[in-house]
């Protein structure tokens, strides 16, 4: 149970994101969530934690790839609920292309969501948890930053950042009491995703179907609570990458 804690979402409003709040608030968890886009979307999402869950919840607009507008997020959080326990970066975007064609900014933009964003957010949680001896960190990476994926080099080149980002984070916060891993999605039906019933990848998943969002919620929610897990990555991909 994560009761008395509270969790930071960013990319919270929709989707993944979504899930995870759901998940997190079920077990008790006060939720932050971050968002860019619908603040309708994201209000709806603190609605129903708090009236589903019973939990304090409220939405912040944030771009994650702004350094001072996330500190400046960081501090209206602190001062909302006192604290923060738990991280989840789940903030992404994409701008698909072949490698031969990509523009400059969509390279640049894909990394500065999906993993300077990373970046900036712990940054500034940091502090808390240190303060707090104790904090848990999980980046929601990818399969493809394990095993690429074509038109996609911006993307699995953010996600297998954040692997790196993740283990090294491990390594200096562990003395701190404080974790951090990485869940690594396969194909979950999403809007991101598009239509997942003639999706052409289907046929190299072995368990044979699209993954959920639950799913990356219940790995979330295992690694929120894992006190002696730091610097893994949960691969939840129906075995795709294996």
């Amino acid at each position: 149970m994560l009761t008395g804690k509270t969790a930071i979402i960013t990319g919270g409003s929709r989707g993944i994101g979504a899930a995870i709040a759901y998940k997190l608030a079920s077990l008790g968890a006060n939720i932050a969530v971050i968002y860019v886009g619908s603040e309708a979307a994201a209000e709806n999402v603190c609605l129903q934690c708090r009236q589903e869950s019973g939990v304090a919840a409220r939405a912040y607009r944030c771009d994650v790839s702004d350094f001072l507008s996330v500190k400046e997020t960081v501090a209206q959080i602190k001062a909302d609920f006192g604290t923060a326990h738990i991280l989840v970066n789940n903030a992404g975007i994409t701008r698909d292309g072949l490698v031969a064609m990509m523009k400059e900014e969509d390279f640049d933009a894909v990394l500065r969501t999906n993993l300077k964003g990373a970046f900036h957010m712990i940054r500034h949680t940091a502090g808390l948890f240190i303060r707090n001896h104790e904090g848990c960190i999980i980046n929601i990476s990818s399969v493809a930053g394990l095993m690429g994926n074509a038109g996609q080099c911006n993307y699995a080149a953010s996600k297998a950042g954040l692997i790196g980002l993740t283990k090294s984070v491990a390594r200096e916060l562990a003395p701190k009491g404080i974790r951090c891993n990485a869940v690594a999605p396969g194909f979950i039906a999403t809007d991101m995703t598009g239509n997942h019933q003639e999706n052409p990848l289907l046929g190299q998943i072995p368990l044979g179907k699209m993954g959920e969002p639950k799913d990356v919620a219940e790995a979330v929610a295992y690694l929120a609570a894992a006190s002696y897990v730091t610097g893994e990555v949960l691969r939840v991909d129906g075995g795709i990458a294996m």
